[in-house]
């Protein structure tokens, strides 16, 4: 089997929900009789499972990522949007900001962050960058979601959801190859990192996916509903240190 078709094989179970593979030990061979009352009970045959790397085709493009999404509906999430929200910014951005998934605006215009926690992070970037003499906008950087399609009542996407759809978030990392990654909020941090702690630990640290920094910080959406000024200001530092880090 070449390789390409072995991509081919395993992009079909994955499209089907599956992200690992099982392979079974060879049988344990017995190298002499033993009578039955001093036999051991013989242990069963472990089978290791192999996570399933992220499928990224050679040459893959954001142009192509799009197409194979087409009007996705790989999973329960197509039966309500409109939209299928892919992502926007400069295609050759150093930082790409990875968020949970459109809400109602983002669902009804086909782009991301555009509602009220778009705004908020708009300015954030654009002030922060201007304060600190970056000169760069929310334009020179890239935006997507884990999942690209809304949740009904904005609910948070459920496991095999950004499973599903992480597939083409990974492609799409891997297609810009930024410099650093922000991740939004918990959601984005579990797709990326998965790890055991929370948000309010991990945040405003420097972590890896796929040897690329990832920053987390807090979602805009967060800052909204939950304002205080220490969340906000300690989101501001977060990007402080994560603009530094990709333009200086």
């Amino acid at each position: 089997m070449t390789k390409d078709q072995i991509r081919d094989y395993l992009g079909f179970y994955r499209d089907l929900g599956f992200d690992t593979i099982y392979i079974p030990l060879p049988r344990p061979q017995t190298a002499r009789l033993v009578e039955p009352e001093a036999a051991p009970a013989p242990a069963k045959p472990t089978a290791p499972a192999i996570v399933l790397p992220g499928l990224a085709p050679e040459g893959d493009t954001l142009d192509l990522i799009r197409l194979d999404i087409g009007d996705c509906t790989r999973c329960r999430l197509h039966e309500k949007r409109l939209n299928v929200v892919f992502g926007s910014g400069n295609e050759q951005a150093r930082l790409v900001f990875v968020g949970e998934g459109p809400g109602a605006d983002e669902d009804e215009s086909g782009l991301p962050f555009v509602g009220r926690a778009g705004q908020l992070l708009t300015q954030m970037i654009d002030n922060t960058a201007a304060k600190e003499g970056i000169p760069i906008t929310r334009g020179d950087v890239y935006i997507c979601n884990v999942v690209k399609c809304r949740p009904p009542e904005n609910r948070t996407p459920l496991p095999d959801e950004m499973q599903t759809c992480g597939q083409f978030l990974f492609r799409q990392l891997m297609t810009i190859k930024p410099k650093a990654i922000c991740a939004l909020g918990s959601t984005a941090m579990k797709a990326l990192l998965n790890p055991k702690e929370g948000i309010t630990k991990l945040r405003g640290q420097w972590h890896k996916w796929n040897d690329i920094p990832v920053m987390i910080t807090y979602h805009p959406s967060y800052l909204l509903r939950q304002y205080n000024q220490a969340a906000r200001r300690e989101a501001w530092e977060d990007l402080k240190t994560l603009l530094h880090f990709v333009y200086d």
